[in-house]
């Protein structure tokens, strides 16, 4: 299967299979979204969204954030993985929204990641899910999806990854795409145990066919080695010896009584 087959078939099933692909992060607004965004790095977006509520209840706006410390935002994402520079990243993030960008998310994806805690990912993922912009954001599922099943080959950093990625799909479908392999990660292709019988781009997938070709040859050095044993055991018991002289029979002593 060359490189091109294998994108132009799991891109045609996840078109058919899943037309409609979003982010499963709750938010109202460009200002939510980013700071859910950057909640999320290194934490699920269950977690994110179990704790999102009460953070933009008390800080509803940048301006509310911005006044607030980070000791102040600390309690309310405490369950967030490394609450501490999250809270530090939020308050300076609000601040700088306000200083610079007149407390409106910017729409120049260079220009955002000047915001504390924002980087490529996350601007990337504003980019796409705000403005469809035709970016690749790549996350820990993309990352590992993609080279699993053969997007990419050898790619040792997301940048690589976003690359090639960017490279091999129609910059129209980048946004969806996104979507696609960070809820296939997340539901089918799992870090520790994917569920491979049940994945519909196993047909493309380079480590199913890795799989099914090493199983293959198990079988078929397995198969000599099951003949051979039988016929061991077949041989054996054809050879097995049994005595002439039967059992021994204990006969009963005839001694005289004195």
């Amino acid at each position: 299967m060359t490189l091109r087959q294998r994108y132009d078939g799991v891109i045609a099933w996840f078109s058919e299979h899943m037309p409609v692909a979003e982010s499963e992060l709750r938010y109202e607004n460009p200002f939510q979204l980013l700071v859910a965004v950057i909640l999320s790095a290194q934490c699920t977006d269950k977690r994110v969204n179990m704790t999102t509520p009460a953070l933009f209840a008390a800080f509803p706006t940048p301006e509310a954030m911005a006044a607030a410390t980070a000791e102040e935002i600390f309690p309310y994402i405490r369950s967030i993985s490394y609450p501490n520079n999250k809270a530090k990243n939020l308050a300076g993030m609000a601040r700088m929204l306000c200083a610079e960008f007149g407390g409106e998310v910017p729409t120049d994806l260079e220009a955002m990641q000047r915001l504390p805690g924002v980087g490529r990912k996350t601007a990337n993922v504003l980019g796409a899910v705000l403005w469809q912009r035709e970016v690749m954001p790549v996350d820990t599922h993309v990352f590992r999806v993609s080279e699993r099943i053969g997007l990419t080959t050898g790619s040792k950093t997301p940048l690589q990854t976003e690359r090639t990625l960017e490279r091999n799909i129609p910059s129209h479908l980048l946004p969806i795409a996104h979507h696609w392999l960070i809820l296939h990660g997340r539901y089918v292709c799992t870090a520790r145990s994917p569920r491979c019988d049940a994945c519909g781009i196993a047909p493309w997938c380079r480590k199913y066919a890795s799989d099914r070709r090493a199983e293959a040859r198990e079988a078929a050095a397995g198969a000599p080695a099951k003949a051979t044993a039988a016929r061991t055991r077949k041989t054996a018991a054809g050879t097995g010896r049994t005595s002439s002289a039967g059992p021994r029979k204990r006969v009963a002593g005839t001694g005289k009584n004195g």
